[in-house]
């Protein structure tokens, strides 16, 4: 077994120039949710030189791709791609990281092909993390239904092998008044903006009575049309997050009171349109985190400090539902330096954030190939992850 983790070791070292031009590239041209053509076709390229049968819009979305190499009966390990940008500050979450990290792995393990045990390597490209959820989507057109595993990293400021993600539900709020002269008539007028403005401040003191470990936020995107028209239309859009399905739940019916409180008191209608992509809390595998662990240190990895407090969401935390997953946190910026940031935009392709990528697709290659050869690893894993569900 080490002489094949030996051999994907150096085929990744062998690719790692080519798998940071990939994420450069990727990097320099930052397609949002469900637009990711260029990403997309990059990575199906690329996988598509190493070996793999590559399908393009699989699940019925266009910007997604499914990689395979299959070496007989046996298991089905998939590793996970993200590659969507933020809008307005591009690569600020490093997915070009991700997706170079996990075609990086699926190509080593391509390159040992002869040696693998007999089974299925699929590199799935998931578009659309940054709430859109691309995942949500792949699951219910069945892209996962005979996956037995799944892994993918995520880039941060240190390593981490487990950080909690929050499930988040969304919600846009429109409030539709009246308008007037703001200066003639003001009394003809019924102020949607003073119902956005009023929510706000409502879910601000909400906060409060919250538990430390949930998340409120949101931001008022329509606010009327010239400062002297009384506003006929105002709008918001907040994310709920919370550690679970219920907690979240709850604190959404919440902040939605808030807001039939304020179109009450100004006397608004208010139309509350839930969003589909509804993330949930992440549920890692400890079988899969104990192999990952073990390989993590031998490519020289090391765990940073755990920082609890920081905590995101994800749509990989709806695969992690559905069968045994795991997303490990690989530092590639300095420590420290907060994410969704223009300075982690810039870290995501410098040296470290390429030690880190290199790193990261040796560690996830070789916990795939344990799965793959320790059929009773894979077996404890989803004992493990059906236990979780009783």
């Amino acid at each position: 077994m080490s002489t094949v983790k030996d051999a994907i070791s150096q085929a990744v070292d062998r690719l790692a120039d080519e798998l940071e031009t990939l994420s450069k590239k990727i990097h320099d041209n930052p397609e949002l949710a469900y637009q990711e053509v260029k990403a997309c076709a990059w990575l199906s390229e690329f996988l598509g030189k190493q070996g793999f049968k590559v399908e393009q819009g699989v699940g019925g979305v266009e910007t997604a791709f499914r990689a395979t190499i299959e070496t007989g009966e046996g298991p089905t390990v998939a590793i996970l791609c993200e590659y969507d940008a933020l809008p307005g500050i591009g690569h600020a979450c490093g997915h070009n990281v991700i997706a170079a990290s996990g075609a990086g792995a699926g190509a080593a393990l391509a390159a040992v092909k002869g040696q693998l045990p007999e089974g299925r390597v699929q590199v799935i490209g998931t578009p659309a993390e940054e709430g859109g959820g691309g995942k949500i989507k792949l699951i219910k057109a069945g892209v996962f239904k005979d996956v037995d595993a799944a892994m993918m990293i995520h880039g941060f400021d240190r390593t981490l092998l487990h950080q909690d993600l929050l499930g988040i539900a969304r919600a846009t709020l429109e409030f539709t008044g009246k308008a007037s002269h703001a200066s003639a008539d003001p009394w003809e007028g019924v102020n949607a903006l003073d119902a956005c403005v009023q929510t706000y401040n409502a879910v601000s003191m909400l906060r409060q009575q919250v538990r430390p470990d949930c998340r409120i936020h949101g931001i008022i995107t329509s606010g009327g049309a010239a400062a002297n028209i009384i506003p006929e239309y105002a709008s918001a859009v907040f994310y709920v997050r919370a550690p679970s399905i219920d907690a979240m739940w709850d604190l959404y019916r919440r902040v939605i009171a808030c807001a039939e409180g304020a179109a009450m008191a100004s006397g608004c209608e208010l139309q509350v349109t839930q969003h589909d992509s509804v993330y949930e809390p992440m549920k890692s595998s400890r079988v899969l985190l104990d192999l990952f662990k073990a390989n993590m240190t031998t490519v020289g990895l090391k765990e940073g400090e755990p920082i609890p407090d920081r905590k995101g969401s994800s749509d990989v935390g709806n695969v992690s539902q559905v069968l045994p997953t795991i997303q490990p946190m690989i530092g590639i910026a300095p420590e420290g330096m907060a994410i969704h940031t223009r300075d982690f935009a810039d870290a995501a392709v410098k040296p470290p954030a390429r030690q880190g990528m290199v790193a990261a697709a040796k560690t996830m290659a070789m916990t795939t190939f344990d799965l793959l050869a320790e059929p009773a690893e894979l077996k404890k894993a989803k004992n493990e992850f059906a236990a979780a569900k009783d």
